[in-house]
């Protein structure tokens, strides 16, 4: 298969929670304990295993380990768990590792260690050099940790560090958000994800919406924001995302958001995979571990007494289509849960000892459901939309496995509009479309 594969690793534990976050993320407590990052760790190896077969023969080419705050999970868990992974997937030989990290956790990081297990590329979750906004986000560290941090990690040999900032911040004006950028710059950022504060429910500041910046206001920030960010040399790949001129775009996210493939572990961790051909229509007699060929039999040796999961009896794996699947969202869950789907009345032949321990210990494959063809077109274009160099029509049709045909009217429509450019190679946003996306995405819906 030539659609790339990733892996998206969650790690669910943060020190506090933000009001203005909605991901899965659970404050860690005082009842921390070695045991707990030992079941968890155990955890995703085995999940790891799981999906092995869902690699179809292809190599990793990323890895994003979000939270949460990763940089919680001690290096020693992460020695484990990439010795784990190294023995279960082919990394590619130039894989990208991105983890995110918080200035708050990072006082005493080990990034030399980062580094020798494998992350290459670190994410660290700023938001603001400011610090009363600092404190209306909730956020646990100061401007000064924020800079030490991003210098630490520079020093320590990262080449590649992204700096995630915030602007529309309650009572936030335009020049403190243009300070936000240049001291990301000047400290040594070669990536900034700049993007605008949303209020989204479930979250603290839905229940209790600070005032933010008006409309007016807004404009002038997101304006003068990208003017400098262009002339710091970044350039503008994706609606929130600038690379530096030493730095390259981040490989893991134009994966998804070229609508490529990721497998997922973690607390409520969710993937997508494209599977090529029905398990029913494959041999099952094959065993050969050492090809690299693009068949689901290639398990490998997996460094564990557990049987791999037997391709022609794997449930998941009955029908050819594109998939997504999640996983329990709740970390004891994620820990403890049963997995009803693997293969429970012992069809693969394995003994009821192994049998037992898969059974009890497999992280749930919760949501596994082939994505249905009207709902590809949109779920394609909420991506692939983002990229302010689009993506070829060559591209839609491989990944979504649909013809240009299928959507033509609709394509001459948003032209019409000027919106979309006017290509027959590319599926492109005009910069009145980059900026009016959701009136594109609701013709393709």
């Amino acid at each position: 298969m030539s659609i790339p594969l990733a892996l998206y690793i969650h790690i669910p534990w943060c020190v506090k929670k933000c009001p203005y976050c909605d991901f899965n993320s659970h404050e860690l407590g005082t009842d921390v304990s070695t045991s707990m990052y030992d079941e968890y760790v155990d955890a995703l190896l085995l999940d790891a295993r799981m999906q092995r077969p869902l690699t179809q023969g292809r190599e990793i080419s990323s890895i994003f380990i979000g939270g949460g705050t990763p940089s919680l999970l001690p290096i020693a868990q992460y020695q484990r768990l990439f010795s784990g992974l190294r023995a279960c997937f082919n990394f590619a030989d130039d894989i990208e590792v991105t983890m995110e990290a918080n200035p708050g956790t990072l006082e005493h990081a080990p990034f030399p260690e980062y580094l020798e297990v494998g992350i290459n590329r670190l994410s660290i979750g700023v938001q603001s050099f400011a610090a009363d906004k600092l404190q209306t986000l909730g956020r646990i560290h100061d401007p000064e940790q924020a800079v030490s941090a991003i210098k630490a990690a520079r020093e320590a040999g990262f080449a590649r560090v992204n700096v995630d900032l915030m602007h529309g911040l309650p009572q936030q004006t335009l020049v403190e958000a243009l300070h936000d950028i240049q001291m990301a710059h000047d400290t040594g950022a070669t990536h900034i994800s700049w993007y605008q504060l949303t209020i989204e429910p479930n979250t603290v500041f839905y229940r209790s919406q600070p005032i933010l910046p008006d409309e007016d206001s807004l404009a002038d920030i997101e304006e003068a924001g990208q003017a400098l960010l262009q002339s710091l040399g970044y350039n503008n790949y994706e609606v929130s995302a600038w690379a530096g001129r030493l730095d390259a775009p981040c490989r893991h996210n134009v994966n998804y958001w070229q609508f490529g493939d990721y497998l997922a572990i973690g607390a409520g961790a969710h993937g997508k995979v494209s599977i090529n051909e029905p398990a029913d229509s494959k041999d099952d007699s094959s065993k050969d571990n050492s090809s690299k060929d693009n068949s689901l039999l290639n398990t490998g040796s997996l460094d564990t007494d557990l049987t791999a999961i037997s391709f022609k009896n794997n449930p998941y794996l009955k029908q050819a289509g594109i998939y997504r699947f999640s996983k329990s969202r709740l970390p004891k869950d994620y820990v403890a849960h049963k997995d009803e789907a693997i293969d429970p009345d012992n069809r693969a032949g394995q003994d009821s000892k192994q049998q037992s321990e898969v059974g009890q210990k497999a992280p749930k494959m919760i949501g596994w459901q082939v994505i249905a063809s009207d709902e590809l077109v949109s779920e394609f274009m909420l991506n692939a939309l983002r990229l302010h160099d689009g993506v070829t029509w060559a591209l839609f049709e491989a990944r979504t496995n649909l013809s240009y045909s299928d959507i033509a009217s609709q394509v001459d429509k948003l032209v019409s509009q000027g919106l979309l450019i006017d290509s027959k190679d590319k599926l492109q946003p005009t910069a009145l479309g980059q900026r009016y996306l959701n009136q594109i995405l609701r013709e393709f819906l």
